[in-house]
């Protein structure tokens, strides 16, 4: 199966001379239509700067990203935020505080020229599971769990392909990560939306994933499937000790 997305060799660098940083290292991966591909790895490892660096948010030093086997170019045009839209960890920094959810769900729509932009508006908020009592709220207004479903109905309300999840679910209580995750689930079901999710919980990648790249340093340093994780098969010292992390965090928190 063809790529729909593709990642090679993908460097970025911050700062210049001395002074540079660099914060991803040749990294590849590629992800087919309709799955849903991991990234995990420790804070500091790169992983969200990769979905930054695909959205056109950080420097790309080197590499290539394509979409269709087309090369993205630099800066990112207005046809690419029509296929690939990005959810961002805190639903509130997201949000205009000053803005309803109106005008939050309006703007994408207005900038590429949408009609009928508040039907749509209605019709974003429902799938997302709220309702019209909603629509001119302020995100004061609104829970933790709310928060991230506007911010789910704004990247797709342009109807894209590929959606970006920078931690989706890791600034919210976790008695209301699992109702988003079941909500990103039931999209791309419906959908046949494509996700890259970025995440440092394995159980989240395990419930979310098909297939994962495990980053450390900057580096890809194993790809897994699902089954791979779920059996602990992972070759690489770090990925174990991930694993063996992220269930003693689930003792833990659970006794």
């Amino acid at each position: 199966m063809s790529a729909l997305l593709s990642v090679d060799d993908l460097s970025v660098t911050f700062g210049h001379g001395a002074d540079a940083v660099q914060a991803v290292r040749g990294i590849a991966f590629a992800v087919a239509e309709g799955e849903s591909f991991g990234i995990v790895g420790e804070s500091g490892s790169g992983k969200s700067t990769v979905l930054r660096a695909i959205c056109g948010l950080a420097p790309v030093s080197g590499g290539r990203i394509a979409l269709d086997g087309a090369a993205i170019p630099a800066p990112r045009r207005a046809d690419f935020y029509r296929r690939v839209q990005m959810v961002f960890q805190d639903p509130y920094a997201s949000l205009h505080p000053r803005h309803t959810i109106d005008r939050v769900l309006s703007e994408p729509l207005a900038i590429h020229g949408f009609g009928a932009r508040g039907a749509r508006v209605e019709a974003a908020l429902e799938d997302v599971g709220l309702g019209h009592g909603f629509r001119f709220r302020y995100p004061h207004q609104l829970s933790g769990g709310q928060r991230q479903r506007v911010a789910i109905a704004r990247a797709l309300i342009l109807e894209p392909k590929i959606l970006l999840l920078d931690e989706p679910t890791s600034a919210l209580d976790a008695s209301i990560q699992a109702e988003v995750l079941n909500l990103l689930d039931r999209l791309r079901a419906e959908r046949g939306l494509t996700y890259v999710l970025v995440s440092h919980d394995l159980a989240v990648v395990a419930h979310m994933c098909e297939r994962l790249a495990v980053m450390q340093n900057g580096r890809v340093v194993e790809e897994l499937t699902r089954d791979a994780l779920r059996g602990h098969a992972a070759e690489q010292d770090y990925t174990r000790t991930l694993l063996r992390a992220s269930e003693g965090f689930r003792k833990d928190g659970a006794t």
